[in-house]
């Protein structure tokens, strides 16, 4: 859909047809009708899909539709997402299960029936379970004249077993930064091409330059007419290469890992949800918010991990005071295993201080992370040992990161504009070189 330009320079010829297999797989995975490869990132996939929604409502005369649906347990750049494409938020409940409260959501679908724009949901749910309601969910929605956007942010538990055209989605982007092999997280660029049903296809976003989109396509959204053109030649590659087999099987070990590593950890650390069978889609959230009373905040444990040698999960999202863990489908045993050693040494470094062994204001886990400059220095002063802070595992011994900074204060650093630039007075005498 996004390939209909007429004319490009030869050596563009290669892109071109990269482009068209990519998004005609794209339309596979989804179950959807036509793709746009132009949104830079998730949540500019989200701005474009909700904005192809409006264009949708306008062109049927529906130009008062504007209310977004929102779940509780939804990613924060939702509701942001809604408001920038000229929409009024009106949040859906989650039930104790961390599932949308369909009740609640019957009630606002009716309530806002002749307003009603869209409903945002991700599938499998923020809370990591797949929310068995989802049909129904979706059902709802269109019985009042409204769109499903799915976010697609977790659609690595889904390629190859489910789609979002399948559970009723009209709309959802995908961060191929994320699924389709592009390092998962790490500030790097992204991409959120979003896929659309047919009757959403017209309204794909064109650009000013370059022949593209739908024929009552909205403005670009991106400067470049397939965004982070680079990028697509990854995951054009990495579906080139795992075939539909492959694909699907990478849903299944993101799946399997985190399900491994929950049947490993919640014996140490409670699960806040789950689904009815017991299990988890592709992440768990493990709940830390009981350790406050041996004066442990989840940002301790974030910072203990560095000592182990690991960059924290997700922390206070979407619960405050916990970790969600989503370990992909990239990570080998070995890893899980060690990631899951490390979660349940520092479970009992707590367990020290809840039980009197280790002081509550002075510990290994609240005075994390050490650093090799502290740990070697030659005075010491810990009411513990050195190897206990730099080497709770033995395996540390032979792979062993160490931090560059020590413990800092969170809360000031948020609040407080800290230049690390050398003072004015240091310039007074420097004479002026050209």
């Amino acid at each position: 859909m996004g390939c209909t330009h007429l004319s490009l320079p030869t050596k563009a010829l290669g892109y071109r047809e990269i482009f068209i297999n990519l998004e005609k797989w794209l339309c596979e995975i989804t179950g959807f009708n036509a793709v746009s490869l132009q949104p830079n990132s998730g949540a500019q996939g989200e701005y474009a899909g909700l904005m192809v929604i409006r264009a949708y409502h306008a062109s049927r005369g529906d130009h008062h539709r504007n209310i977004a649906l929102i779940p509780q347990s939804a990613h924060g750049t939702n509701p942001a997402s809604a408001v920038m494409a000229g929409m009024q938020v009106v949040v859906v409940k989650t039930d104790e299960d961390g599932n949308v409260d369909i009740a609640d959501l019957k009630a606002k679908a009716e309530q806002h029936s002749a307003n009603l724009s869209c409903l945002m949901v991700t599938y499998p749910s923020t809370h990591g379970v797949f929310e068995e309601g989802i049909t129904e969910i979706t059902n709802i929605i269109h019985q009042h004249g409204g769109q499903v956007y799915m976010d697609g942010a977790n659609m690595n538990a889904q390629v190859g077993l489910t789609s979002p055209g399948n559970i009723g989605a009209d709309v959802c982007h995908l961060n191929l930064h994320k699924t389709f092999a592009i390092p998962h997280g790490g500030g790097g660029p992204g991409m959120g091409p979003i896929g659309v049903a047919a009757h959403l296809a017209p309204f794909l976003p064109k650009h000013a330059l370059v022949e593209t989109g739908g024929e009552q396509g909205i403005h670009a959204v991106s400067a470049a007419p397939w965004g982070s053109s680079l990028i697509l030649l990854v995951s054009y590659a990495y579906i080139a290469m795992l075939g539909a087999e492959g694909v699907t099987n990478a849903t299944k070990y993101a799946i399997l890992n985190a399900n491994y590593l929950k049947a490993r950890l919640k014996a140490h650390f409670p699960i806040l949800y789950e689904g009815k069978n017991g299990t988890c889609a592709h992440e768990m959230i493990l709940d830390c918010r009981n350790f406050k009373g041996a004066g442990v905040e989840v940002a301790d444990i974030a910072k203990r991990l560095m000592d182990y040698g690991f960059h924290a999960p997700t922390v206070s999202f979407p619960v405050a005071g916990t970790i969600m863990v989503e370990p992909t489908e990239s990570e080998a045993l070995h890893e899980l295993d060690r990631f899951a050693d490390a979660m349940i040494s520092i479970r009992e470094e707590i367990a020290d201080i809840e039980n009197g062994v280790a002081a509550k204001d002075n510990n290994v886990v609240i005075n994390a992370p050490h650093t090799a400059k502290l740990v070697v220095a030659d005075k010491w002063d810990k009411p513990y040992s050195r190897e206990k802070a730099a080497y709770p595992l033995t395996w540390l011994r032979d792979s062993k990161f160490w931090p560059s900074v020590a413990k800092i204060d969170n809360a000031y650093g948020d609040r407080n504009l800290v230049c690390t630039c050398l003072p004015m007075e240091a310039y007074e005498n420097e004479e002026v070189t050209a």
